[in-house]
């Protein structure tokens, strides 16, 4: 596989499930949890090279996010899937159309492409800049793309019954909201240097990956070092972090690193 080795940095701006934690009128000890890595927002990245700023999805928290690791640039933003947690912070876009002066691209698979110009209609219409809505425009990815200096390879997963998508950049896959992983995706996450990866609780879940099984495919895809991400407020980690094995660990919201 041919990847371009430029630096990536790689910021996590929310680590949680769809609820958030701590989950509304929860009195469990990691709802009520000083540790202020069991407090995570909605699970979302951004990915920056020496030319490009690329989000992962625009959850429910991402004004929130964007204040807390604020970026001034946006090249793209591409979406896993259309779940209301990684979709409906997509209002606050807007302040990057005034920055930009222009359209922000987005990309998805069709399904996803299909919801988001279903349910936000206005931000995909066609014609001059509105400044009173965010301005977006839809890229189906099927295949390999590349935006300014970054190559991305989209990753098919299966979240429950729906196909859903991760993302390879370089030498690092992002692969949230998944519990199977086909066969032809795995053949992609070879040689990777990171690996970010749902584990959502230790026990089993129809449409996500359970820790014991984010585990399992993390040791089998090889990675140097693996996050786990979209944990819900059944993973405590302070309790569990020091049971994972070598190289594995839990992100945190506002953890950044280099690629």
């Amino acid at each position: 596989m041919n990847m371009s080795r430029q630096k990536l940095t790689i910021t996590f701006l929310g680590t949680g499930t769809s609820q958030g934690i701590p989950v509304i009128n929860c009195d469990c000890g990691v709802c009520r949890s000083s540790n202020p890595h069991n407090k995570r927002l909605r699970t979302s990245i951004t990915v920056r090279s020496e030319l490009c700023h690329i989000l992962v999805d625009t959850t429910t928290d991402l004004r929130q996010q964007l204040l807390r690791n604020p970026i001034r640039q946006l090249d793209a933003v591409l979406y896993t899937h259309a779940h209301a947690d990684h979709i409906c912070g997509i209002d606050d876009l807007r302040p990057f159309n005034f920055i930009a002066k222009k359209k922000i691209p987005v990309y998805g698979n069709k399904a996803t492409l299909q919801r988001l110009t279903q349910v936000f209609d206005y931000a995909f219409a066609t014609g001059e800049l509105n400044p009173g809505v965010p301005n977006l425009e839809a890229n189906e990815i099927n295949n390999v793309i590349r935006i300014k200096d970054l190559e991305i390879i989209p990753l098919e997963l299966w979240h429950g019954p729906s196909i859903v998508l991760g993302y390879r950049i370089n030498n690092f896959a992002y692969c949230t909201d998944v519990n199977k992983i086909p066969d032809n995706t795995f053949k992609l996450m070879t040689g990777l240097d990171v690996l970010v990866l749902d584990a959502l609780r230790p026990w089993p879940h129809p449409t996500h990956f359970s820790l014991d099984e984010a585990i399992s495919i993390a040791k089998t895809i090889g990675a140097k070092k693996t996050y786990f991400v979209h944990m819900s407020h059944d993973i405590d980690q302070a309790v569990l972090g020091p049971e994972l094995p070598e190289e594995m660990y839990f992100a945190y919201d506002g953890l950044s690193f280099a690629v």
